[in-house]
C-alpha cells in the first residue's frame, strides 16, 4: 500500500512549500497536518479531499502507483469538480446525454 503521508510530503516538497504554507493553502490547521506525522494516523477522507484540491491532483492520483497516475488538464478538474455538485438523478441524466452524443 502506497504510503499517503510520504506522499503528501513529496507533493509538498515539490512545490517548495512548508507544512505551515500547505496548512494555509488547504484550509486546514497547521496542528492537524502535524498530528498525522506525529502519530502516523492517516488523514481523514475529507481531509485527504482538501489537501487533494490543493495540489491540484485527484484522489485517485494520490493513491495510485507512479505508473498509474492519471494527470487531469483544467477543462477535466472542472468537469469532475461539477459532477460532484450533482446529484444521483442529475449525474445518471448527464451520463444518458452523453453516450447519446
Amino acid at each position: 500500500m502506497k504510503d499517503v503521508l510520504a506522499e503528501i510530503v513529496k507533493l509538498r516538497e515539490a512545490r517548495g512549500w512548508s507544512e505551515y504554507q500547505l496548512a494555509e493553502k488547504s484550509g486546514l490547521p497547521q496542528s492537524t497536518i502535524s498530528s498525522w506525522y506525529r502519530k502516523k494516523a492517516l488523514p481523514s477522507v475529507t481531509s485527504l479531499e482538501r489537501i487533494c484540491d490543493t495540489f491540484g491532483i485527484t484522489m485517485s492520483s494520490l493513491f495510485a502507483d507512479d505508473a498509474d497516475a492519471v494527470v487531469l488538464s483544467e477543462s477535466q478538474k472542472e468537469l469532475l469538480k461539477a459532477w460532484s455538485h450533482l446529484d444521483n438523478e442529475q449525474q445518471d441524466a448527464l451520463l444518458s446525454f452523453l453516450r447519446k452524443m
